[in-house]
């Protein structure tokens, strides 16, 4: 059944109103009839049911986010949280950073290149919503295996959707990830992060206020691309046979969206704007609805004044449209016509649609005649609240019996020689240059590091040189393992990214994807994750500023391992002084942080050498992870520490040869004596990283951590002389030596071609 034939049928009293089409459930249809008291509308009833889908209204999932408030640890620097647009902080000197992670999964399935694009722009207009200016994107991205047919076609789609937008805009993309898994193969998860800043003073809510105030729509016009979109296409489970019931993704248009940022912060700054909300998923239903129930609580739209693409759309079709590019201003009279003053000068189209009332409804008239008459807490803030049933897994105790301490171990120089090896040719550990070469990273002259490095940087303030870094993190396999560690794991990773990399941690944003929520052990796994994750934040005295919640990503009924992204933002008062990963001068000490354990359940060695996943993931310390932030701040602000780098997939081994790869220079390693040689390289232990010293600050960095009782060791020195003595000579090396009685030596030619040619050969040769 259409839209059209679902909004005749509904215009007919004699007939049932076909509510399930539209995805409402029996039950909210007939909530729906009692708020109203009477039947509703065809335009109502389309309203309801994109604004009281998963996606829109958190029906399931907001008894369990409560917990983000709750828990909250008391800081100052949280100047907006969660119910915005996106989160805002302060990160000093006046200004304010403003950051969000949100989903695009289902769309990017359906159409790679668009759904991926689209998350770009949609995540965008969120930040610029709240009064800043973007600054940079990011992209946590995760495919099916990775040698599967399909998951070419979506990873060409999805990267080239991201670089397209991206570039376009001319935002820089500074960081993400790129995991495969076969849970993730009938639904990849597309997430986007944007980070944008402003002056204090700059910040905008969401809210219509003042009677009698414009309310105009600006941007693109308003098509039949995304009806339905997002809002009802992220609340449905695909089917084993692909989804029979699939809405138009939308269309983007990056140009039209460039000219959209700059004339949005025009008139932001010009103070012409009460209000401001994007038009992202729900369209003009979410925009009119969010803005009144935040304001004054009435508002007036005639709806046959929205500029359309194609005038054949009906109005429901317009009311659950999710065409990209548009923006939602509440304006005073006054100050109208300087607001289409710039609209004009951007060549933005923009209409006064309606306006702010003191009905305490919202109305919407199509060509005089009246179509919606609603509350509009309902609609925007009042929908469902389900107390969904919780089930723990069954197969969870054998999952969890089935550790990978029974694994066959490799023994001896040759077979760690070649498990390293291995580890950087597999596709989750490999080099991502493949991807990030096809994205601008350093446009607009401001990104400070970008990957490979473990977070990206970018400059705030050229006067200051003040910044702000970003990470974001997530084990789909720790998750799957023990949902509630796995998501302290995703936070405690972020967080040490930052840290590595000189940032004060501040703030968390996070994008929670799993299952169906109709599925209690689904839910199981996301109360645990969510609890998991408020807990860890209050312990680490970080707040979570908002995200996102993606439910349905299954397909049939196989969910995909439970993903909760966690995005963590620090704040540097000096960009320059940022710490980086590689080591750079012979003689640099080498220094392990944190305590090893033999701990190898969900981990990278296990998951590519024996296809193993079972057990119980790493036990998080996050004591220690805060105690670990505050040596890496320190020494990377006061001099000591000239590189480092998180200790994480694929343990030290895997970070020492990123740092040299990187660094294009070897070092001279060795296993302390009560040490087991593959315990110190693969497992993956939390709590750890790899800092190099200069000579003359050891001294200095072994007191300050013996005064905060950090655990550290010396495992090492850069040399790069070191290819002759190890029998390779003109060539860098990496040597690591009491391995039971000799050496390991890896030359950075063979780590390198391990490295960066695992995915070229995967995807680069099916261009």
């Amino acid at each position: 059944m259409t839209l059209d034939t679902v909004a005749v049928a509904s215009n007919d009293p004699g007939q049932d109103q076909p509510f399930a089409e539209l995805g409402l459930k029996p039950d909210e249809y007939d909530r729906i009839r009692d708020i109203l008291g009477r039947r509703p509308t065809s335009s109502e009833l389309a309203m309801y049911s994109v604004m009281w889908s998963e996606h829109c209204s958190y029906k399931s999932s907001k008894v369990h986010l409560r917990q983000f408030g709750e828990k909250a640890p008391e800081t100052d620097a949280l100047l907006v949280g969660i119910g915005e647009n996106a989160g805002v902080v302060d990160i000093g000197d006046g200004w304010a950073v403003t950051f969000k992670v949100e989903s695009h999964n289902h769309p990017s399935f359906v159409e790679p290149y668009q759904g991926a694009a689209t998350g770009i722009g949609g995540i965008v207009r969120d930040i610029m919503s709240m009064g800043a200016r973007p600054l940079a994107v990011m992209d946590p991205l995760r495919f099916g295996a990775a040698d599967h047919p399909d998951t070419a076609r979506l990873v060409h789609g999805v990267v080239a959707g991201i670089g397209g937008y991206g570039n376009r805009l001319g935002l820089p993309n500074i960081g993400g990830e790129l995991v495969f898994d076969e849970s993730y193969q009938g639904n990849p998860l597309v997430n986007a992060l944007c980070v944008g800043a402003m002056r204090k003073e700059d910040i905008h809510l969401a809210s219509a206020t003042g009677v009698g105030n414009a309310v105009i729509l600006y941007g693109a016009r308003t098509g039949g691309d995304g009806i339905g979109g997002v809002s009802v296409l992220a609340s449905e489970t695909f089917e084993d046979e692909g989804p029979a019931k699939r809405p138009s993704v939308q269309v983007g248009d990056p140009f039209m969206e460039k000219l959209l940022i700059e004339c949005t912060l025009e008139v932001l700054h010009a103070g012409l704007v009460e209000g401001i909300q994007d038009l992202g998923g729900a369209g003009i239903s979410c925009a009119t609805s969010e803005l009144a129930s935040n304001g004054e609580g009435g508002m007036q739209v005639w709806l046959d004044r929205v500029p359309l693409r194609d005038d054949s759309l009906s109005p429901e079709e317009i009311l659950m449209s999710e065409s990209q590019e548009r923006m939602c201003a509440v304006v005073t009279p006054e100050h109208i016509e300087p607001f289409l003053a710039i609209c004009r000068k951007w060549d933005v189209e923009a209409a006064v649609i309606g306006e702010v009332t003191d009905s305490g409804r919202l109305t919407i008239d199509w060509h005089g005649e009246q179509i919606v008459d609603v509350p509009p807490r309902t609609v925007a803030h009042e929908g469902p609240v389900y107390h969904r049933p919780l089930h723990r897994p069954g197969y969870l105790d054998a999952l969890q019996a089935d550790s990978a301490s029974a694994l066959p171990k490799p023994a001896g120089a040759q077979e760690l020689h070649r498990t390293l090896l291995a580890l950087l040719d597999s596709p989750n550990l490999a080099d991502k240059s493949w991807v990030t070469e096809q994205y601008d990273r350093y446009v607009r002259g401001n990104t400070v590091m970008a990957q490979p490095q473990d977070a990206g940087i970018v400059r705030v303030d050229e006067e200051t040189d003040r910044g702000v870094a970003i990470a974001t993190d997530c084990n789909g396999r720790f998750a799957k393992l023990d949902p509630y560690l796995g998501a302290q794991l995703a936070l405690a990773e972020s967080y040490r990214n930052v840290s590595v990399a000189g940032a004060v941690p501040l703030a968390v944003t996070n994008c929670l994807n799993f299952g169906s929520p109709e599925d209690p052990e689904v839910m199981w796994q996301f109360q645990q994750a969510v609890t998991g994750l408020a807990d860890g934040c209050q312990e680490l005295g970080i707040p979570v500023t908002g995200g996102n919640v993606s439910f349905y990503n299954s397909t049939g009924d196989i969910a995909i391992h439970p993903t909760p992204v966690v995005g963590v933002l620090g704040v540097l008062d000096d960009v320059t002084r940022r710490t980086p990963m590689a080591w750079q001068d012979d003689g640099e000490l080498i220094y392990l942080l944190g305590d090893t354990r033999a701990e190898f359940d969900g981990s990278e060695w296990a998951h590519v050498v024996a296809d193993h996943l079972g057990g119980r993931p790493p036990q998080p310390d996050l004591g220690a992870e805060r105690l670990l932030s505050e040596i890496l701040v320190a020494g990377s602000r006061d001099g000591m520490l000239s590189a480092a780098h998180d200790v994480s997939d694929g343990g030290v081994a895997v970070a020492l040869a990123e740092m040299a790869i990187s660094a294009g220079t070897g070092a001279r390693l060795w296993i302390p004596d009560d040490s087991d040689p593959f315990v110190l390289l693969f497992s993956e232990s939390s709590a750890r990283a790899i800092v190099v010293v200069p000579r003359s600050e050891e001294l200095r960095f072994r007191d300050m951590c013996a005064a905060r009782r950090q655990p550290c060791e010396r495992i090492g020195v850069v040399d790069s002389g070191l290819g002759a003595d190890s029998g390779h000579p003109d060539q860098q090396v990496l040597r690591i030596d009491n391995v039971s009685g000799s050496s390991i030596v890896w030359t950075l030619e063979e780590l390198t071609r391990a490295h960066r040619d695992a995915l070229p050969a995967l995807f680069a040769e099916r261009d």
